[in-house]
C-alpha cells in the first residue's frame, strides 16, 4: 500500500471544516493515523471551531434591525446579507460586566469592540499548536523594540512568573478601523495560555478602572491608560485575573 500523501495546513483545516472528498478525507485519515502530532492539530482546529460557534453563533438568531428589513434592492440585499454575516462573527452579545477598582458592580453591559477583539484574537492564536507568535521569547528585546514603534507607544512586557505564566512571545494585529494593536502570550508548564492585548485606546476602551466581561466561558479584563487601552484573556480564576491585571497595569506604567 502507498503512504498517504502529506497534508498541508490547508489540507487539515479543510479536512476539520468537511471541505475534503471521502477519497481525500480517507487518506487524511490514514496520515493521521500514524501522526499524532498531525491529529493533535486537528484536534486544535476543532476545538477553535467550537469555541468559535460558542461565541458568535447566537447572533445568527437575532432579529435584523428595521432598517435593513426595508430593502428592496435585490443588489442591496445580498450587500446587507454580506455584512449581516460578518457582524455575526464579529459581534458578541450581551454580557455581564464588574467594576473592579472599587466596589463590584453587577451591572449588565455590552461587550465592546476592543474586547471582542481580544477575545477573537485570544480564541483563534492559543489554538495555534505550531505558529503561536510572530516572534519568540528568545527575541524578547526585538519584540518589544517592534511592537513599541508599531504602536507608537514604548511597551514593557510583565513579568508573570509569579502566576506560572512564561512568556512565549508575541504578534502584531490590525487593531479598529485605523489602527494596529499587539499580542503577547504567556504560557503554564501545564499548557494554559494567557495573552495581554493592547491597542490604541479608542471610544470603545476608554474605561480607566478595570472591568470583565465574560462570554461562553472567555473572560477579559480590560482598563485603558494614557493612549493604549489593554485586555487579558485566558485566566478562569477571577480574582488571579485581577491581580495579573494589576501587575501587568504597574509594568506598563513604568
Amino acid at each position: 500500500m502507498s503512504q498517504p500523501q502529506i497534508p498541508n495546513e490547508a489540507d487539515l483545516q479543510a479536512y476539520v471544516d468537511g471541505r475534503l472528498s471521502p477519497t481525500h478525507r480517507a487518506q487524511i485519515d490514514l496520515y493521521l493515523a500514524d501522526h499524532p502530532e498531525a491529529l493533535e492539530q486537528v484536534r486544535a482546529y476543532q476545538e477553535q471551531n467550537r469555541m468559535l460557534h460558542g461565541l458568535f453563533d447566537h447572533v445568527l438568531d437575532e432579529p435584523l434591525p428595521e432598517e435593513l428589513i426595508t430593502v428592496t434592492s435585490s443588489k442591496q440585499r445580498r450587500g446587507v446579507f454580506r455584512v449581516a454575516a460578518v457582524l455575526a462573527w464579529l459581534l458578541v452579545g450581551g454580557v455581564s460586566g464588574y467594576l473592579f477598582r472599587g466596589e463590584v458592580t453587577n451591572t449588565l453591559v455590552v461587550s465592546t469592540p476592543f474586547t471582542e477583539r481580544a477575545a477573537i484574537a485570544h480564541v483563534v492564536y492559543t489554538k495555534e499548536m505550531l505558529h503561536p507568535v510572530e516572534v519568540g521569547a528568545d527575541q524578547e528585546a526585538h519584540l518589544v523594540q517592534w511592537l513599541s514603534k508599531r504602536l507608537g507607544h514604548p511597551l514593557h512586557i510583565p513579568d508573570l512568573t509569579t502566576f506560572g505564566y512564561q512568556l512565549v512571545g508575541g504578534r502584531l494585529l490590525p487593531g479598529d478601523n485605523t489602527g494596529v494593536a499587539t499580542q503577547f502570550m504567556y504560557q503554564t508548564t501545564t499548557g494554559v495560555r494567557l495573552t495581554l492585548y493592547i491597542s490604541v485606546k479608542d471610544e470603545s476602551s476608554a474605561q480607566t478602572a478595570f472591568r470583565i466581561e465574560e462570554q461562553d466561558g472567555q473572560q477579559v479584563m480590560y482598563w485603558a491608560e494614557d493612549t493604549l487601552s489593554f485586555a487579558l484573556v485566558g485566566e478562569k480564576d477571577r480574582q488571579r485575573l485581577l491581580a495579573i491585571a494589576q501587575l501587568t497595569y504597574k509594568a506598563m506604567s513604568l
